[in-house]
């Protein structure tokens, strides 16, 4: 039986939870039924990945030199001719985009080029409330035209499902959720000497410790971590403090924990392969994105049994129910957000209680081999149809 051809389409290889389970898609597909290849812009932290890929039979990769992440009018429209050919050459069956910039151009490419099935998946959304007006109503539209060229749009969350229909991106006939997937199987990690894991990092001189996993980007609003953390610190002395990973932010980060008087006790270690033993380690977890798809390190951390404190945004309200499995507090709360902390850290059974629920309630649906199978039941569904 030939195989179905599925291309993948991806701005850059960050570090992201779009990129990784993209990637994770491509090498898992079930070899004896499709034939993947992946295509993306260059640079990121997984670019070498992705090279990797070069020159391979499947799943292979492509590097599109002129895909780039910010608007560019001349490069983007040889991003689009060069996707157009590169679909005319290989004719794939399905084309799968991800992210805003390659999912508006690979969509429309994949159109031009006669494409049978289109997918988009949204880890999250071009446009939001943050951005000037103006800039949000050109991705708005720009977004709702991408949408009609798709024969399935697929959600991380409820929430962003939700964020759609309001903003009315497609046909919510087309809609389908699809968890952003972890290895469920490695959470949580086992750690022998949590202390010594702890000082590797320049930490563990207290007992209790803090963390966040992000890039450093305006999204991820780490400036709200340090500032909760400068606030916990005054109340909690065997306090500790760690945000895993890097980013444009970094060097402001750095004077603003020097300015509040952190310097010993949070740490910035970057990205870290051993992300999941440095959750085992700690007592609580914190995100303050002003934004999210699905949150993976949400989920990791969950799994991990770790109670979590977390703004309110998108997928964050999917899997965290206030009070429940853990707790969310309004947007640029962060008195609000340093008392939740503060309640977990002086209570050992809170703790123990809330980071049990957030455990049992990360199921299947969130493993990443079933985000696999599910993509694969909907790309034989979408094809079906075309027969």
């Amino acid at each position: 039986m030939e195989r179905v051809k599925v291309i993948h389409v991806i701005t850059r290889m960050d570090l992201g939870g779009a990129q990784q389970n993209a990637l994770y898609t491509v090498r898992h597909l079930d070899p004896s039924r499709f034939e993947a290849l992946l295509v993306a812009g260059p640079g990121g932290a997984l670019e070498g990945e992705l090279r990797e890929l070069l020159g391979r039979e499947s799943p292979r990769a492509v590097i599109i030199e002129s895909l780039v992440r910010r608007v560019h009018p001349g490069l983007d429209l040889l991003a689009l001719l060069q996707l157009s050919a590169l679909f005319l050459n290989e004719k794939p069956q399905i084309v799968h985009t991800h992210s805003s910039k390659a999912g508006i151009l690979a969509r429309l490419a994949a159109r031009l080029a006669r494409v049978p099935v289109i997918i988009h998946t949204y880890h999250g959304f071009g446009f939001n409330d943050y951005q000037p007006p103006a800039a949000k109503a050109f991705y708005h539209w720009a977004e709702r035209l991408a949408c009609l060229l798709a024969d399935a749009l697929v959600f991380v969350s409820n929430a962003n499902q939700e964020y759609a229909r309001r903003h009315r991106l497609g046909d919510p006939g087309r809609y389908a959720l699809i968890r952003s997937g972890v290895r469920l199987s490695e959470f949580p990690a086992q750690v022998e000497d949590r202390r010594k894991k702890k000082s590797s990092l320049g930490l563990g001189a207290r007992e209790l410790l803090v963390v966040s996993i992000g890039n450093l980007k305006p999204q991820k609003n780490p400036a709200d971590f340090v500032a909760m953390a400068q606030k916990v610190a005054l109340e909690v002395p065997e306090a500790e403090f760690l945000f895993i990973g890097d980013g444009p932010l970094r060097r402001r980060l750095e004077y603003q924990i020097m300015a509040s008087g952190l310097s010993a006790r949070l740490a910035l270690p970057g990205w870290r392969r051993d992300a999941a033993e440095l959750l085992a380690c700690a007592d609580v977890f914190v995100l303050t994105s002003l934004w999210e798809g699905l949150p993976r390190a949400l989920v990791e951390a969950m799994k991990s049994g770790l109670p979590c404190v977390c703004y309110a945004t998108d997928g964050v309200t999917d899997v965290l129910k206030d009070g429940v499995n853990g707790f969310v507090v309004p947007v640029g709360n962060v008195s609000e957000l340093a008392g939740r902390v503060l309640e977990l850290l002086k209570d050992d059974a809170l703790r123990r209680r809330i980071g049990g629920e957030a455990k049992a309630s990360i199921g299947a649906e969130f493993d990443i081999d079933e985000m696999v199978r599910a993509q694969e039941r909907l790309y034989e569904r979408l094809l079906s149809r075309r027969d």
